[in-house]
């Protein structure tokens, strides 16, 4: 009996060591997996495709583009006013800002009406109080030339005026006696 009491306790179960069980961590992995791949896919379904991407660019540029501002000259000339009481001659050159996309059928009109609107052009300056023509930023010949011409080129599909702006570079006056 001696012997099967030392043997007794070598035949004693130990107890379980306090680890993590195999299911628990299988299970877990998995919802980890399952949650990657569904994260994977929401965000390549939602992203833009770089077709879509690199043709909406091309559109933008090609909008830019013709949204870019192009002058178109008006008139040059010399131009009399007498309003003052004295003759004075005015050296003057005048041009018109338009979007690219109404270039041409804004160049067309000018083409058309060309004495039209040198005639207008010169009335303006002959009617323009000296004051006027003596302006530091010439707003009101500015203003004037603006609202003339806006009679002269019609509005733009969408309802703005194809003018965008009237430059007046040049606009030198001299007595004429």
């Amino acid at each position: 009996m001696a012997e099967e009491a030392k043997e007794a306790p070598k035949t004693e179960e130990k107890p379980a060591k306090g680890g993590l069980p195999i299911k628990t961590i299988g299970i877990v992995a998995v919802l980890m997996a399952v949650e990657a791949a569904a994260v994977f896919f929401i965000v390549g379904s939602t992203m833009k495709k770089p077709t879509e991407a690199q043709a909406h660019d091309v559109k933008h540029d090609e909008d830019a583009a013709l949204d870019a501002l192009v002058e178109l000259p008006l008139v040059e000339d010399k131009f009399q006013n007498m309003q003052g009481g004295t003759t004075w001659i005015w050296d003057a050159a005048v041009y018109m800002k338009v979007k690219k996309r109404d270039e041409e059928k804004v160049a067309e009109l000018l083409q058309a009406r060309q004495a039209e609107i040198k005639e207008g052009i010169a009335l303006v300056f002959r009617r323009a109080q000296p004051g006027a023509l003596k302006e530091a930023g010439l707003e009101t010949l500015n203003r004037e030339i603006s609202a003339f011409m806006s009679e002269i080129i019609e509005k733009a599909p969408d309802g703005t005026s194809r003018i965008q702006r009237i430059i007046i570079p040049k606009c030198r006056g001299f007595p004429a006696g």
